[in-house]
């Protein structure tokens, strides 16, 4: 494409829901921390290097019988909270602004520990109940 010479109608769409195929024999809970696997569908957050694009998922879907794709979930990108991970894998409030990494589909940590995880989101508050990650 070459450089625009005169106006153009940009599409928009609103960038907080999203609606994503379901990875393989997956089941994703509602609330839960997901995010898309190299085939970009869509997965429960898990220990991965692979997994990208953090989400909440705004509604149960089980896949746990079908093939990928063979179910769709409605995502929300948005500050949810989460739990924390322990010990010195916490997130404490010196994080915030900096990426956490996801560990289950509930769970997030400081760390990438040692290179086994994936990008959760940006943390922007950390409180007695969990962390507040926006994706």
């Amino acid at each position: 494409m070459t450089a625009l010479t005169a106006e153009r109608d940009t599409p928009y769409r609103d960038s907080r829901e999203f609606y994503f195929p379901v990875a393989a024999a997956k089941k994703i809970f509602q609330g839960a921390l997901v995010a898309l696997d190299a085939a970009g569908n869509l997965t429960p957050g898990a220990t991965a290097t692979t997994l990208h694009g953090g989400f909440m998922a705004a509604e149960t879907i089980d896949n746990t019988a079908g093939a990928a794709g063979a179910a769709s979930a409605r995502v929300l990108r948005g500050c949810y909270r989460f739990e924390n991970s322990a010990a010195g894998d916490a997130i404490t409030r010196a994080d915030i602004g900096t990426n956490c990494y996801i560990v289950d589909d509930q769970t997030v940590a400081k760390t990438n520990g040692t290179n086994t995880r994936s990008v959760a989101g940006i943390v922007r508050d950390v409180d007695a109940q969990g962390v507040w990650v926006e994706f």
